[in-house]
């Protein structure tokens, strides 16, 4: 666990959620945050530490080192690209499109941040909880104005000549090679190029990612961890030609990844 931690962690650098200089929690504080104990954490900052990522300045007070994390200028293509990323929930999908944004200076469309207030509001309306996710009144009436209104953000971007990274989970969309044409075709129609980005991530990885984010649109999930991971097929690759991201424990850390797709995303324009 003191892995995933130290991982999650190390993300959040890489993506500017945590800023060079800041001071993280004390390891009681974390401890409560990540629902273990602070001897994990203490093992997770070890780690952190010895990578370069955290200096311990004292016993209680720890501080991000992060000295090259300034966002990098923008990288305008000739043929602006689209590259859709998605995931299962917890997976990572927002943390690799912010890492991405830095690193190509690209805007970033994440679907919970443009369109979370207005579906709460809509689920209200219509007599739902505003953390509904599962109900057939959302699948079938909200959720696909949601993915509309993304949509139609990432092609405002492209009509301007913008390349775009797009995070949602895409799941239906991903294994529908009907949408997947669209969507192409309609982004080529706009002299852009289509990428699609899957993130992959172990389920132990997943629910502690989960339980510390602890939103209300999880409950479900975690409440019936078990039944939720037999809904879903942790296996699943897009129909669609894809680039996978591994970003389970085990894996080369999400940065380096990150750094390796937006070359390939800049260099197949570039050539």
């Amino acid at each position: 666990m003191h892995q995933q931690i130290a991982r999650h962690i190390r993300n959040e650098i890489a993506a500017g959620i945590r800023r060079d200089g800041d001071v993280l929690p004390s390891s009681r504080e974390m401890a409560a945050e990540w629902s273990t104990s602070a001897f994990t954490i203490t093992s997770a900052m070890k780690l952190l530490e010895a990578e370069g990522f955290i200096e311990s300045r004292s016993r209680s007070k720890r501080v991000v080192r992060a000295p090259n994390q300034a966002r990098r200028g923008p990288v305008r293509l000739p043929r602006p690209r689209v590259a859709l990323i998605g995931g299962y929930a917890g997976s990572g999908k927002t943390e690799l499109g912010r890492i991405l944004a830095r690193a190509t200076g690209w805007p970033m469309l994440d679907k919970d941040t443009l369109t979370r207030p207005v579906v709460e509001a809509a689920l209200e309306i219509l007599g739902q909880s505003p953390h509904d996710r599962e109900s057939d009144v959302y699948l079938r009436r909200v959720r696909p104005r949601e993915y509309e209104a993304l949509s139609s953000a990432a092609e405002e971007n492209v009509q301007c000549g913008n390349s775009v990274i797009v995070t949602a989970p895409f799941i239906a969309e991903f294994q529908d090679p009907q949408w997947l044409d669209r969507t192409r075709a309609r982004f080529a129609s706009l002299g852009a190029t289509l990428s699609v980005v899957w993130v992959y991530c172990d389920p132990d990885t997943m629910n502690l990612y989960l339980r510390r984010r602890g939103a209300a649109r999880d409950a479900v999930k975690l409440t019936d961890w078990p039944g939720y991971l037999s809904r879903i097929d942790t296996n699943f690759r897009p129909a669609i030609e894809h680039t996978v991201i591994d970003n389970c424990v085990s894996a080369k850390p999400l940065q380096d990844q990150a750094e390796a797709l937006a070359k390939s995303l800049m260099g197949l324009e570039l050539h």
